[in-house]
């Protein structure tokens, strides 16, 4: 797991997300590259989780991300897997595999040390989120090293699916 259980400040965003999304009747998924699972393990983490967690991909590899949740491979070939067209592919397959009552999220990105490009260095990092129709894809850039890009990555997807939570508006 990416944050250790002392890590209070994920605690609180973790505890007002689970609030908001249980008030709204609405469960987390999941789609997941370069974290590896990271959302999935913190959201987890926390006991009665299952009342707002639904379920997660982990899609680190490309055939995974067309296998498990429909990115068409001809749309990494052209923009390449940290794109912000596969991230929102990611979020649209993941919405087209559950019920309506859920909020999806999706990352893609470089956490290093190698893989990086003039055009994409490492820390770049795709998001994208969903809720019904509403979608929303950011580019992000985090510093430091693997583990740091991979942490803040965790974080700001948490993070966006609270700004998208209705109520917590």
């Amino acid at each position: 797991m990416p944050f250790s259980e002392s890590d209070d400040s994920l605690d609180a965003l973790l505890d007002r997300l689970a609030a908001h999304l249980k008030r709204d009747g609405l469960m987390l998924v999941t789609v997941e590259s370069c974290t590896g699972g990271g959302i999935a393990a913190a959201a987890t983490s926390r006991p009665g989780s299952s009342d707002w967690f639904d379920r997660g991909w982990v899609t680190y590899g490309n055939s995974a991300k067309s296998d498990l949740v429909g990115v068409d491979p001809v749309l990494i070939h052209q923009h390449g897997a940290v794109s912000e067209p596969v991230a929102r592919a990611m979020v649209r397959g993941a919405m087209q595999r559950v019920d309506a009552n859920r909020v999806a999220v999706a990352v893609t990105g470089i956490a290093g040390p190698d893989g990086g490009s003039d055009e994409k260095p490492v820390g770049t990092v795709f998001i994208a989120w969903a809720s019904g129709a509403d979608e929303h894809v950011e580019r992000c850039h985090f510093a430091g090293d693997r583990a740091a890009v991979r942490d803040a990555s965790v974080r700001r997807a948490l993070e966006g699916v609270l700004e998208r939570v209705p109520t917590a508006r």
